[in-house]
């Protein structure tokens, strides 16, 4: 029994490292699933945005024929932000920035599309127009609330693998850090509102 008992030992403090190796995967999978799906609400709030774009687009021309060069912004800026996407298994800094570019041209897009909507008072009385409005702030808000809670499980996943002993199992079976969104550049001056 005595020449088994050092094997014994070793195995025990094998089985317990496993068992530690596995529980740290598992919470790091767990942890990276979260952000993961996290990330796809960010996508499914910018999409419901793109879907709403055509139908205000579309209620805003009927009222401002002349108004062209704006609408197509908007159209073109939609159009370059659905093509811009993330793999969420591999979020990059590079990607999120490009991201964040393509979204904020397509807010801009809009802010503008807002500017020219105030010259046209029948058009803000327009029961369509209105609740199309209501839905797009809605769903900027959304957007916003969404982005904060990817932030947060990013986070939350960035620091566990950071964390030792996690990080060295994190290194070694490649979970890599998140990146997290940034406000733009320039979006700490408040926008300037001109309707002339």
């Amino acid at each position: 029994m005595k020449k088994w008992l050092p094997l014994i030992v070793i195995a025990v403090i094998v089985i317990g490292i496993i068992r530690w190796g596995v529980g740290l995967n598992n919470t790091m999978v767990e942890k990276q699933e979260t952000a993961k799906t996290q990330w796809a609400n960010v996508e499914s709030a910018y999409q419901r945005r793109s879907d709403l774009i055509p139908n205000l687009v579309n209620t805003v021309k009927g009222y401002a024929d002349f108004e062209k060069e704006t609408l197509e912004s908007v159209i073109q800026a939609r159009a370059n932000a659905t093509k811009t996407t993330i793999d969420p298994t591999n979020i990059t800094p590079e990607q999120m920035a490009a991201f964040q570019e393509s979204q904020s041209n397509l807010s801009g897009a809009l802010s503008r599309l807002m500017v020219v909507v105030e010259r046209y008072p029948d058009l803000k009385a327009n029961q369509n127009f209105l609740e199309l409005q209501s839905q797009l702030e809605g769903t900027e808000n959304r957007i916003n609330v969404e982005r904060n809670r990817f932030n947060q499980v990013a986070k939350d996943y960035n620091v566990y693998i950071r964390k030792v002993p996690a990080n060295f199992v994190a290194g070694f079976l490649n979970f890599d850090p998140m990146a997290l969104f940034q406000a733009a550049p320039g979006s700490e001056q408040a926008p300037t509102v001109d309707f002339n």
